[in-house]
């Protein structure tokens, strides 16, 4: 498998519990590595842009204002396979049909506030990390 590089956002319902070292904890024992982080505090604006692909589903407003409610946690993980093995840790994103042991079986409140987001495939994973990262900021 080759090296990847992928997405993570720890989202404001696991930011408000302190739950981010735990978070990590589990894509650090899945092989992934945090080669770039930052705690931050989206607006409106930089929410709607980043979820702009789900402006015209009903659960849009919803959605961006959840995620500009407490600060989240960017970051870019890398390691093999890492979109996968990203996706794999994170869980289905209801947590009822998440399986044991991942982060949304264990975290997640709910379907909307399902604590981590991650990229689904390689060109969205460039496209959402050049969005919060300049290259100098990654530093694996």
């Amino acid at each position: 498998m080759a090296i990847e590089r992928t997405l993570s956002i720890i989202k404001p319902d696991a930011t408000k519990r302190n739950l981010t070292g735990k978070i990590n904890a589990k894509f650090e024992e899945a092989g992934l590595r945090i080669v770039a982080q930052k705690r931050i505090q989206l607006t409106l604006a930089q929410a709607q842009k980043f979820y702009e692909v789900h402006k015209d589903r009903p659960f849009f407003g919803e959605l961006t204002e959840f995620m500009i409610s407490e600060p989240v946690v960017v970051q870019v993980l890398e390691g093999e396979g890492a979109i996968a093995k990203n996706r794999e840790v994170m869980g289905a994103t209801n947590p009822a049909n998440a399986a044991e042991g991942t982060i949304r079986k264990d975290f997640a409140l709910s379907v909307g506030e399902n604590s981590v987001h991650g990229s689904d495939a390689p060109e969205t994973a460039a496209v959402e990390i050049a969005y919060f990262f300049s290259g100098l900021e990654l530093v694996g």
